[in-house]
């Protein structure tokens, strides 16, 4: 069957010109729907996606010919790689499209965190000028523990060592990972000694609720806590009580289990959350640069051409 790809959703023009270039066929339907799409995937060996909509067993069913899906994206969790596996469908990521974005954005946040940028911001807008009530922390000679040392849990070590901190990684799925930036390390060594905790794991059912309230106590200093990873790992009702007992001096979410309105204001813990001035939320945008925008389609692309030559 000769490979034509479909393409669901929005991705730069420059996956478009490298398939092009490459001979390869594609119909590039980014406003396409789910429905519209069940009803052609059978005409398609390949599919490119990137958060529309979940590729699940009744969909891979509708996909007989599938041979692979590409998600212009990092991580794969909106596809069933269970049963992708099973169809023996390759799965591609591009996960090295948006590790810069994301470990600028992470520092970003935790230096607004440390700083009090945006409480002071806000108390300036207001017309209060409080100096001492927004004393900062500085982040030199500080511990920082990175929870999963993939693309972007790398790209954040390698962007903090301009800091002067020492930097704690642990992956459970790697050995031997200590380099020029990082320290491969126990999540016991990171318990003992972080002052600020990234979190850089998928949405597994492994990591699904992961971090609960037993997590977080067993983490001996008050830390700095930052998620940009994916919402669904984390309890935030559990991150609130730890804030309210100082064992989180701040929080960072760039992800949140329930995103996009107005499902994320029903929320029981919403309100709770947006009143603190010692977190910080952004909109899924960590990974979402103008840059990332070409570097994840192309890193796509390339990765494809190289599948279907191999």
């Amino acid at each position: 069957m000769k490979t034509t790809i479909l393409i669901v959703d929005d991705i730069h023009e420059i996956m478009l010109e490298k398939f092009e270039q490459a001979g390869i066929h594609y119909d590039y339907q980014p406003d396409i729907s789910r429905e519209e799409a069940e009803k052609i995937i059978h005409n398609y060996s390949g599919l490119v996606i990137r958060s529309k909509f979940q590729v699940d067993e009744d969909f891979f069913d509708l996909a007989p010919n599938l041979r692979f899906i590409a998600r212009a994206g990092a991580g794969m969790d909106n596809i069933d790689d269970a049963i992708a596996a099973q169809r023996d469908v390759q799965l591609i990521p591009a996960n090295e499209g948006n590790r810069d974005a994301v470990g600028e954005h992470m520092i970003g946040m935790l230096l607004s965190l440390m700083n009090n940028l945006n409480r002071g911001d806000q108390q300036i807008r207001s017309g209060h000028w409080l100096r001492e009530a927004n004393r900062g922390y500085e982040l030199k000679g500080r511990t920082v523990g990175l929870i999963g040392y993939g693309h972007n849990g790398m790209a954040m070590a390698k962007k903090l060592s301009g800091f002067d901190v020492h930097v704690l990684a642990y992956d459970k799925y790697r050995t031997d990972y200590t380099d020029q930036y990082a320290e491969a390390a126990t999540m016991e060594k990171i318990y003992q000694e972080a002052d600020v905790v990234s979190f850089h794991i998928p949405l597994t059912d492994e990591t699904r609720g992961m971090i609960d309230a037993d997590y977080l106590a067993k983490f001996e200093k008050p830390i700095f806590f930052l998620l940009g990873a994916r919402g669904g790992i984390v309890q935030v009702p559990t991150v609130l009580d730890h804030l309210d007992s100082g064992a989180i001096l701040g929080a960072a979410f760039d992800v949140l289990p329930v995103e996009k309105f107005p499902k994320l204001a029903e929320q029981t813990w919403y309100t709770n959350l947006i009143q603190r001035d010692n977190v910080i939320l952004s909109p899924h945008v960590a990974g979402w640069t103008f840059e990332s925008y070409y570097k994840l389609s192309e890193v796509a692309a390339d990765k494809i051409i190289a599948f279907l030559a191999s």
